[in-house]
């Protein structure tokens, strides 16, 4: 049976996994807010606004903005364990895509001061979506196996680069607008079917690296960078995940082709949604993959 250790393994709504498998697991999360067309929401997996509603919504023209939670929300948070007794890790949203990490550092110099025999131990997980997701999982499988909390700390501060993302979208027009991709090259990739292949590099931040055509192609290429990069290659025997924003079918292509190519992968690749903090940005149509391996270096 595990162990369970008595600090608490904390989240942000952002690492697009389930809620109830963040509370099966006994991790805690704090939410993003959001608008949609002008109307307020909460980040809360989908429970007030389902993700399918979300980017419908987006596919029809909606406006989204997100906001950063603020150091008073995370004081109000963080001190609930805090009070308890309980020491705090933290994993953040990547800094390369928000400045999240300098709030949540604001409410920990304010609380240790307040209470000086509790700790907060904050991690830049230079990771999105589930990429994040990846490494709190692991993070959780290590606290149950009995790993105490500074243990924990300096363990994902020295593997958090090798969680890899590879991910790619079929519709450009959200990119283009978060600057990612220029104008120019995202028009001409539109009309050419041209798909860009992107990752997240060392300092967090989200990079295209490649462009291929079509989806099927893509898809194939998402096998390929895997193939390279993933501990011990095609005997890879750790957690995969892909999330998707909209586009089911194209997920469980890409899973299907991994699962026949990664058959060790414990209960086979496992497919999530993007959220709607990260899918305010992304719009509809990406799909990332999430796997360890060698270590980002660039």
């Amino acid at each position: 049976m595990r162990k369970m250790s008595k600090y608490v393994l904390s989240c942000e709504s952002t690492v697009d996994l389930t809620k109830s498998y963040l509370q099966q697991r006994h991790i805690a999360y704090i939410g993003y807010p959001y608008e949609l067309n002008g109307r307020f929401y909460q980040d809360d997996f989908g429970e007030t606004l389902s993700l399918e509603s979300f980017y419908r919504e987006m596919e029809q023209g909606a406006s989204t903005k997100t906001a950063q939670i603020n150091a008073y929300e995370f004081t109000q948070y963080f001190e609930t364990f805090l009070s308890q007794g309980k020491d705090v890790l933290h994993i953040c949203l990547s800094s390369g895509i928000t400045g999240v990490l300098n709030a949540a550092q604001m409410a920990k110099n304010e609380l240790e001061d307040k209470y000086p025999d509790r700790t907060i131990y904050l991690v830049d997980s230079l990771a999105a979506s589930a990429g994040s997701g990846l490494l709190v999982e692991k993070s959780a499988d290590l606290r149950d196996e009995g790993m105490d909390i500074e243990q924990l700390w300096r363990w994902v501060q020295e593997n958090k680069l090798r969680v890899n993302h590879w991910f790619f979208s079929s519709d450009l027009k959200y990119y283009i607008r978060g600057g990612r991709i220029s104008k120019t090259a995202g028009i001409a990739g539109t009309m050419l079917g041209i798909c860009p292949l992107l990752d997240v590099d060392v300092k967090g931040r989200l990079i295209p690296r490649e462009k291929i055509r079509g989806t099927k192609r893509t898809i194939a290429a998402l096998n390929d960078k895997m193939c390279l990069l993933a501990d011990n290659g095609q005997n890879y025997n750790e957690s995969c995940f892909i999330a998707h924003s909209g586009c089911a079918e194209l997920a469980m292509r890409a899973a299907e082709l991994l699962n026949q190519n990664f058959p060790r992968i414990p209960g086979g690749v496992r497919i999530y949604q993007i959220g709607a903090i990260i899918g305010a940005h992304t719009g509809p149509g990406t799909v990332a993959l999430f796997f360890w391996g060698k270590a980002r270096n660039n």
